[in-house]
């Protein structure tokens, strides 16, 4: 049964990366339509490129951990989701906010939205926030 589902990220280390990013190549490897939203931390990652990289010892050693078992980084796997159909936006307050114009986000994104146009579409959606 594919649905919408809706990945809040506002937090980018290792950990809540990992997470949103597995759950999300999932349901777009079993055809739900996936959004990412970004904010704050996690928008700014997503801009600089370290989107999902460890910030503390207990990280490094998951992350470690997770290579050995030949799982890719959070970043690899928010690209794989993305050539599934995923979509990676943002809401236009929260880009000015966090300092950036929305024009300069494209391709980083696919879609700067209104907050309102961002909440109608999350209407009959599984949400959840990492």
């Amino acid at each position: 049964m594919a649905g919408r589902v809706f990945f809040f990220l506002q937090h980018a280390t290792y950990e809540p990366a990992f997470q949103a990013a597995s759950m999300g190549i999932t349901a777009a490897a079993m055809g739900d339509e996936v959004y990412f939203v970004f904010a704050f931390d996690a928008l700014r990652a997503l801009v600089r490129g370290s989107f999902g990289l460890p910030h503390s010892e207990k990280e490094i050693s998951e992350s470690a951990r997770a290579e050995g078992l030949g799982v890719p980084m959070p970043a690899r796997m928010l690209e794989e989701a993305r050539a599934l159909g995923a979509k990676l936006v943002a809401c236009d307050t929260t880009v000015r906010i966090c300092g950036y114009a929305p024009d300069e986000l494209k391709g980083t994104l696919d879609e700067v939205m209104g907050l309102a146009s961002l909440w109608r579409l999350t209407d009959g959606a599984r949400t959840l926030a990492l």
